[in-house]
């Protein structure tokens, strides 16, 4: 199939950016879902692969996978037409968002469309997580790899470090199966996605007093620069890098605040990140807005503007391209470990749970259209809300 354009490119992931909902778990599966399943852009161990380079740098996770895709597919020109198609649909919303929460103190509660799209995100990541485990976990040493991670994931044990261990654990495997004269035991891995703790969607933004815009535009910039650039693992790793800089270091916004900023950016739909334009109109107005979303997102666009032409290296190299696919492994093995809290957060009785499996089913044995399902199951709980 011929090479998608920039404008086709823009299109598709405005169009994501748009309706998205879910974290990056499912912003993951539904690009996968197009790109891969859908349109035949590129395969799915070429797919992974990147976002398996995504897990090892900072960033948010689905938009840098975004970035990724369209450099791979059209250049530097489809690297700018992804990423801003993706991101700023979710900043418009949040920027609108934002000057209600300004003129009034708060915005109107989105928990019956919230609650009826749950039980569909947990069976979109589900669903992915089957299709790509018997190609991740072929072979005995991946899949041990990312049943493990999965394990310890749930213990507590922090992302970046299993990732780690699971790269370096590759890289023995090649190196025995090398000095052995056999074929590298962990086999050419493309996984899934790591980062991706669960974040099911706040059902309702408290209202609050709005804080007065007060800082400048320089400051947010730095200050929102500073938490993209050492931005690892899920969402609640951001809450917590926005508590820490924004409530118990600059002081510029309250725990209420903060809080509000959040439940916004989980009822958007595009990436979580977009939670900083929130703030950042709180505080500068709409220079504050682009200047913490730029300041949020710039590693990220650095990063994988860096790190995208090295990736045919990686793979070139015997040992690189082992740690990569430990990664990989483990990648997965958190992907399940997102389904599990996403299905959990979803289970609010019988019908939930029904509906949950029936949407499950559509997609792996009809493989139903993920987006229309989200998008059923949102009108669903808002009518049944409305009732």
């Amino acid at each position: 199939m011929a090479a998608p354009t920039p404008l086709a490119l823009f299109l598709l992931f405005g169009r994501l950016g748009f309706t998205a909902f879910g974290g990056p778990a499912v912003h993951l599966a539904l690009i996968e879902d197009e790109v891969v399943t859908k349109r035949g852009w590129m395969t799915r161990a070429d797919f992974l692969d990147r976002v398996g380079v995504t897990n090892l740098i900072p960033g948010p996770n689905s938009t840098e996978v975004v970035l990724h895709v369209g450099l791979t597919l059209a250049g530097f020109r489809g690297f700018w037409a992804a990423g801003l198609g993706f991101t700023l649909p979710a900043v418009a919303i949040v920027v609108a968002l934002a000057a209600a929460y300004v003129a009034w103190g708060a915005v109107p509660t989105a928990a019956g469309a919230l609650i009826g799209a749950r039980p569909v995100i947990a069976a979109i990541v589900a669903a992915v997580a089957w299709r790509l485990a018997p190609t991740a976990w072929a072979k005995p040493l991946p899949r041990a790899l990312g049943i493990g991670t999965a394990v310890l994931a749930l213990a507590g044990l922090h992302e970046l470090v299993l990732l780690l261990g699971a790269g370096l654990a590759g890289i023995a495997a090649q190196r025995i199966g090398r000095a052995g004269g056999t074929a590298a035991a962990i086999g050419a891995v493309p996984g899934g996605m790591a980062g991706l703790g669960a974040q099911s969607p706040g059902a309702m933004v408290m209202g609050g007093t709005a804080a007065v815009a007060a800082v400048g535009a320089w400051p947010l910039f730095a200050a929102f620069f500073k938490i993209g650039a050492v931005l690892y693992g899920s969402g609640y790793v951001l809450i917590a890098l926005l508590r820490a800089e924004l409530v118990e270091g600059a002081r510029w916004i309250s725990e209420g605040q903060l809080i509000d900023a959040v439940a916004i950016g989980q009822v958007t739909p595009g990436p979580l990140s977009a939670t900083a334009t929130f703030v950042g109109y709180l505080l500068g107005g709409p220079l504050g807005a682009l200047a913490a979303t730029a300041g949020i997102f710039a590693p990220a666009f650095a990063l994988v503007a860096l790190s995208g032409p090295l990736l045919p290296r990686l793979r070139s190299s015997a040992a690189a391209a082992a740690f990569l696919d430990g990664v990989n492994a483990a990648s997965l093995g958190l992907l399940v470990v997102a389904a599990v809290y996403l299905a959990r957060a979803a289970a609010l009785g019988p019908t939930m749970a029904i509906a949950g499996l029936v949407a499950l089913v559509a997609l792996v044995r009809f493989r139903a259209d993920a987006t229309l399902l989200l998008a059923a199951g949102a009108l669903a709980g808002a009518g049944a809300t409305f009732l």
